[in-house]
């Protein structure tokens, strides 16, 4: 789904979010990807997914502008598939989904993948989302209203 089509479909933006980043295979892709793995067999070896999958969601990332091919980085004839601006603003996402996954579903002293501050090396604070003012806030405390883009 390109963008075009994107403008004709739902006006909420989780559903259009998950139109274009919210099937198993384009996460894992875009997880990997901030791992910086960029070629297309480093992303079939490190996610076991069928060429035929993984080159289906690759060029729908690439159509909405998630990623951009690019010669290969080290001069060989190999394309890279590289995150543009758009799709490096996913990693809130990514990171919000990891923090949900690690509280809720690995047992005591069960192994897991943790991301760490490459400055400090610890653990990243709980994403906490904030009002406007900068107080946390939950679900109860928003609503939803419809409006033109402009407006928001």
């Amino acid at each position: 789904m390109n963008e075009d089509e994107l403008s004709h479909s739902t006006e909420c933006p989780v559903a259009r979010t998950l139109e274009v980043i919210g099937d198993r295979w384009s996460l894992m892709i875009i997880r990997d990807a901030f791992d910086d793995v960029r070629r297309f067999s480093d992303f079939q070896k490190h996610l076991g997914v069928a060429k035929n999958i993984l080159t289906t969601r690759l060029k729908a990332l690439v159509e909405v502008g998630i990623f951009d091919i690019r010669p290969a980085s080290d001069g060989s004839a190999y394309k890279e598939y590289v995150l543009t601006q758009k799709g490096r603003e996913v990693f809130p996402i990514m990171v919000s989904m990891r923090q949900w996954g690690e509280r809720h579903l690995f047992k005591p002293h069960e192994t897991r993948s943790v991301l760490l501050d490459n400055a400090s090396g610890q653990p990243l604070m709980p994403m906490v989302v904030r009002s406007a003012s900068g107080q946390p806030v939950e679900a109860s405390d928003c609503h939803r209203v419809r409006c033109l883009a402009e407006e928001a």
